[in-house]
């Protein structure tokens, strides 16, 4: 392969990069946090989030464009994911919001990751073309083992708290048999006393 066909395909690969984003938050109860990326026209833009702890385990989530206008919005969902392609250029602002909990704070995992968008009036390259698909493709399983993980450990946490209710109850449960126990012993030694009267 040619010096110069290596160095465009490097360069075109850097231009058509891939940004992505994970963050963990908490949001505490009665607020919300917006964030914003700015986009040029025909960006790809995706965010992708999950409540990973805290109340319900639901969040409000909405999308506005540069103009405010919403372009997604989500009530008290516990995951979702947005898709949004740029028809302009300018800031895009996206928030997550707990004002509907006065006492549970949430913890909120979410992943932002697009594509930049490059013009493809030259000649793409099939292996170009190609490397863009597997690194969409491993966004893709990346975004989907943030979600098994996070849902992985919301359900420990679940085990483990029934585990330590039933541990509870059951040496509850001991405790009045034995004591159900020493009274019918005291019950029946009484009961088959003989009582002298002089």
């Amino acid at each position: 392969m040619p010096r110069t066909s290596a160095l465009s395909i490097c360069l075109c690969l850097l231009a058509a990069s891939t940004f992505a984003w994970a963050h963990m938050m908490d949001i505490l109860a009665g607020t919300k946090e917006c964030f914003f990326e700015d986009l040029h026209k025909h960006d790809k833009m995706t965010v992708t989030y999950q409540v990973a702890g805290g109340g319900h385990l639901d969040i409000d989530f909405w999308l506005a464009d540069p103009t405010g206008t919403l372009l997604a919005k989500h009530v008290k969902q516990s995951t979702g994911s947005v898709s949004v392609t740029s028809e302009k250029d300018g800031r895009f602002e996206y928030c997550f919001s707990n004002q509907m909990s006065t006492i549970a704070d949430k913890f909120v995992s979410f992943n932002v990751h697009g594509v930049i968008y490059v013009s493809e009036d030259d000649v793409v390259a099939p292996i170009e073309r190609e490397i863009r698909s597997l690194a969409n493709g491993i966004t893709a399983v990346k975004d989907e083992q943030e979600y098994i993980v996070v849902r992985e450990r919301t359900h420990r946490n679940t085990a483990e708290s029934t585990n330590s209710r039933v541990k509870w109850w059951s040496v509850l449960q001991a405790v009045m048999l034995f004591s159900v126990v020493a009274w019918q012993v005291y019950y029946l030694k009484s009961f088959f006393e003989v009582r002298r009267s002089i």
